[in-house]
């Protein structure tokens, strides 16, 4: 199996700079930056630590639904599930600047701007979970998933007594996963999933994998200009006052079902907002500047890179819908806003 890499617009979420000793005493990656505001993602880690929870401060409106439209477009251009799911397009190869000499946010890696060259690969056009394989995910596994807060129902939160200690705002719920994303009062009726977790065992037998990282020009931030040009979305984030308020203009305050917002110019969903996206390489904030052909990132690590973003993004709170931007995760991190879409050397 051929790694491959991906052309992706991305976000990112980070907070504070601190260092873990691994199991044989090295000192691992900084996995955050000083300074930084975050959606607090990073922090969903098995080993996390957590803390009472006190009065929800988070005041998102539960009968807020999703977009009746979005819906019924998805429908009419899905047909069958799985042929829609398994859909790639060719992603054809050459070179691209990766990375930028003006991070916003240089402790999380941004730069240097480096030259690489990738080869052609196929990529799915969406985020997705093929239900058929019967795949069992780590959120299945370990029986719970952390999910915002914000979209819990209240008799789910009424179980909760702990919550993430640098991001109140994440709750770990028992019974949260693929299938019931905000726990078991919830269901998948009005969304295609997106499977929250780890994700090797499924790859392979999918034959395909997840893409390194990359980017397509990594200076250019989508929706610099506007975020809704014309009047239209073209994402999945949040708008208005984050963690407190979800406006929901773009007619979502949480995972929008795949296919919601128009492709981009490779016929590709969802690359900005919705859910965060997996990639194949081990976190590194340390580059280098020499041209590279087709990276992999460090051989070993303790967090994963992951890329895209999800609908927790936003400018004044966590402004990393930038090309250059990333974050990080341990690989058997579960949340509702985390996901991935497979690559491959061949189109399948």
């Amino acid at each position: 199996m051929v790694r491959c890499f991906v052309l992706f617009f991305i976000v990112c979420c980070v907070n504070e700079v601190f260092c873990t000793q691994d199991s044989g005493g090295a000192q691992s990656e900084p996995v955050a930056a000083q300074g930084a505001t975050s959606c607090g993602c990073e922090h969903l880690k098995r080993v996390a630590a957590v803390e009472p929870v006190e009065d929800s401060t988070v005041s998102a409106d539960p009968a807020l639904k999703y977009s009746k439209g979005a819906n019924e477009r998805l429908q009419e251009a899905q047909g069958d599930d799985e042929n829609i799911l398994s859909q790639m397009v060719l992603i054809s190869g050459g070179e691209f600047l990766m990375g930028t000499d003006n991070p916003a946010i240089p402790a999380d890696g941004e730069g240097p701007q480096r030259p690489v060259h990738v080869d052609s690969f196929y990529m799915e056009i969406q985020e997705g979970f093929v239900n058929a394989t019967g795949f069992i995910t780590e959120a299945e596994n370990f029986g719970d998933s952390f999910v915002f807060e914000g979209i819990l129902s209240e008799s789910v939160k009424n179980q909760i007594t702990q919550a993430v200690a640098a991001a109140p705002w994440w709750l770990p719920v028992k019974g949260a996963n693929w299938r019931h994303p905000n726990g078991p009062d919830s269901n998948i009726t009005d969304r295609s999933p997106t499977a929250p977790g780890p994700k090797g065992d499924f790859l392979q037998r999918q034959n395909g994998s997840t893409p390194a990282e990359g980017a397509l020009k990594t200076d250019f931030t989508p929706g610099e200009t506007s975020l809704n040009p014309k009047g239209q979305h073209y994402a999945n984030l949040w708008q208005g006052d984050f963690p407190n308020h979800n406006s929901a203009e773009d007619g979502y305050i949480q995972t929008s079902p795949v296919m919601s917002f128009p492709a981009n110019g490779f016929g590709l969903h969802d690359i900005v907002g919705n859910a965060w996206e997996w990639t194949s390489d081990w976190w590194t904030v340390h580059h280098t500047t020499e041209h590279q052909q087709n990276p992999i990132g460090p051989s070993s690590g303790t967090d994963k890179v992951k890329k895209g973003g999800s609908y927790m993004c936003h400018k004044s709170y966590c402004y990393r819908y930038r090309c250059a931007a990333r974050s990080q995760n341990t690989p058997d991190s579960a949340a509702s806003n985390l996901g991935f879409r497979c690559v491959s050397q061949e189109k399948r």
